[in-house]
C-alpha cells in the first residue's frame, strides 16, 4: 500500500490533485439541479454534492464551491427560492455532463443540452422530464464551509415526482432500477447495480 502525505497532496499540481481528490472517496451521487432567474431563463448544472439532511421535516443539501465567482445556480435560487434535484440517468448521461460547461447567462443548458423542462403546478424551477425522479425543494438556509471556501445550501422538500413503480412497499425507492448513475472524480460516470438489503442491524 502506498501513503501518501497532506505535504504530498498539497504539492501536487492544480490539475492533478483535483482529479485525485474527487476521486480517492470513491463513488457519488450524480443529480441535475434545475433552477430559473427572476427574468425566467431556466438553468441546468450537474452536482455530485446532493446531501440527504433528514425526513422529518423532509430536507436535501447542496454544497457549492467557492462563491468568490459567480454561480448561477446559486444566484438563481437566493433569489427565487426554489429549485429540483433530478437524478441523472444513463439514457441521458452525455447530456448531463454537458451541462458542466459554461454558456452565457442568457442560454438554458435545457436547449443547449437537449432536454426537457418540466413544471409542477405553481412551483417556480424546473425539473427534468427525462429523468425517473425530480424533487423540487424550497430555500431553507446555508452554511458556510470554512475549510474549503464553500456553502451548504438547504431546502425543504415540496414535492416528489417519481416513477410509481420504483416505489417498494416499504417506501424504499430503488435507484438502481430507475437507470441512476454516479461518479468518481469529476467526469467518470458508472452504473449502480444493487447488491443487498439487510434487515436493520441491532447488537
Amino acid at each position: 500500500m502506498k501513503i501518501i502525505t497532506c505535504k504530498e497532496i498539497e504539492t501536487m499540481s492544480t490539475a492533478y490533485r483535483r482529479t485525485f481528490m474527487n476521486s480517492v472517496s470513491g463513488f457519488k451521487n450524480c443529480v441535475l439541479v434545475g433552477t430559473k432567474s427572476p427574468r425566467g431563463i431556466t438553468n441546468l448544472s450537474v452536482f455530485n454534492s446532493c446531501i440527504h439532511l433528514g425526513a422529518n421535516p423532509a430536507a436535501l443539501g447542496i454544497l457549492f464551491r467557492t462563491l468568490s465567482v459567480p454561480r448561477e445556480t446559486y444566484l438563481n435560487i437566493k433569489a427565487t427560492g426554489f429549485f429540483t434535484i433530478n437524478p441523472v440517468l444513463e439514457s441521458f448521461v452525455e447530456k448531463a455532463h454537458q451541462t458542466s460547461a459554461k454558456y452565457a447567462e442568457d442560454i438554458s443548458e435545457f436547449d443547449a443540452c437537449g432536454l426537457t423542462e418540466e413544471y409542477a403546478d405553481g412551483f417556480w424551477a424546473p425539473g427534468v422530464a427525462e429523468s425517473a425522479i425530480s424533487i423540487g425543494l424550497r430555500y431553507v438556509e446555508e452554511h458556510p464551509i470554512q475549510i474549503t471556501d464553500t456553502v451548504l445550501l438547504c431546502g425543504k422538500v415540496e414535492f416528489v415526482r417519481i416513477r410509481e413503480e420504483l416505489i417498494g412497499e416499504d417506501g424504499y425507492v430503488d435507484a438502481a432500477a430507475a437507470g441512476t448513475v454516479c461518479t468518481n472524480g469529476l467526469d467518470a460516470y458508472h452504473r449502480t447495480e444493487l447488491i443487498s438489503r439487510f434487515a436493520f442491524a441491532r447488537p
